[in-house]
């Protein structure tokens, strides 16, 4: 297996801290052979704390045969400007290991010029982006975009050579074509009678894919239990495993989900083996994973 999404986080309002240590514990006692670490705290809506690139890849050269490093920016550095040249960054950080950027938590419009031009660098690099989708300014972290997901749409279209991985709930909420403005930022709930945007999406656009971690991927797709593996069965391509494990005390029954869908005949083995493993290879590999 293969977690795309990880954190170490050494403060978090008093709770324990989820320290290098404790993480790879927690992949051993999963069993999950891989995992990619993603620093934060480069964008000023985050907490109150800071795990940056550098100490990823610190932990990376610690632990090279487990830990895939990502690095971090925010849309803004670089004088502020859409023209900010950020290819010599990113390919530097690619020399030193890392394999993606994210997770990118801006709190800007998705298709604000500063982001379009970050994600282009990202797409000249190489670099698949993980993002964190929010319903809207302030309160919270991620970038932000409208009912039925236009703005993912312009910038899917605008940067075609670079590859999206959807994370959180004003993403994951887009399965139910259904979806409404007062739960979508949150864990709807019932049975999904229609498809919804990101469907649409995943058939029209090669350079998007879907981050099942935390509760909002595994809500997605545990909400309506049958139509859940006949989305994993038609996007078996286009999903990737993950925990978002970031807390000492922190239930991930994805684990589980997949394992005992295998078992029981419910995951077929090939959408198993390219959601926890294939996919994850597939999207890195322009930086050879």
């Amino acid at each position: 297996m293969i977690d795309i999404h990880t954190h170490i986080l050494t403060v978090w309002g008093g709770e324990e801290a989820f320290t290098e240590e404790k993480l790879i514990r927690r992949m051993d006692e999963l069993k999950i052979d891989r995992f990619v670490i993603l620093p934060l705290g480069a964008s000023p809506e985050t907490p109150y704390f800071y795990f940056g690139t550098e100490d990823v890849l610190e932990v990376y050269h610690r632990h090279p045969d487990r830990v895939i490093p990502f690095c971090s920016l925010d849309p803004r550095q670089g004088y502020n400007s859409p023209k900010t040249d950020f290819s010599w960054i990113l390919n530097k950080y690619k020399e030193e290991g890392c394999k993606g950027l994210g997770e990118l938590t801006a709190n800007l419009y998705f298709d604000d010029p500063l982001c379009l031009n970050l994600y282009n660098h990202c797409g000249k690099v190489g670099f698949p982006i993980i993002f964190h989708l929010y319903d809207r300014f302030g309160g919270s972290y991620g970038l932000v975009d409208d009912i039925r997901l236009p703005r993912l749409e312009k910038a899917l279209q605008e940067c075609p050579e670079t590859i999206f991985i959807g994370h959180a709930t004003a993403f994951w909420s887009e399965i139910d074509g259904d979806v409404k403005e007062e739960t979508r930022g949150g864990y709807p709930a019932g049975k999904i009678e229609k498809e919804g945007r990101l469907q649409e999406l995943f058939r029209k656009y090669p350079n998007l894919y879907g981050d099942l971690s935390a509760g909002s991927g595994f809500n997605a797709i545990t909400r309506d239990l049958d139509y859940g593996y006949r989305f994993l069965e038609e996007f078996q391509d286009k999903l990737l495993f993950g925990t978002d494990l970031c807390h000492v005390v922190q239930e991930v029954p994805i684990v589980d989900y997949f394992r005992n869908g295998l078992k029981e005949g419910k995951i077929s083995k090939a959408t198993y083996d390219k959601i926890t493993e294939e996919n994850a290879r597939k999207t890195l590999t322009q930086v050879a994973l």
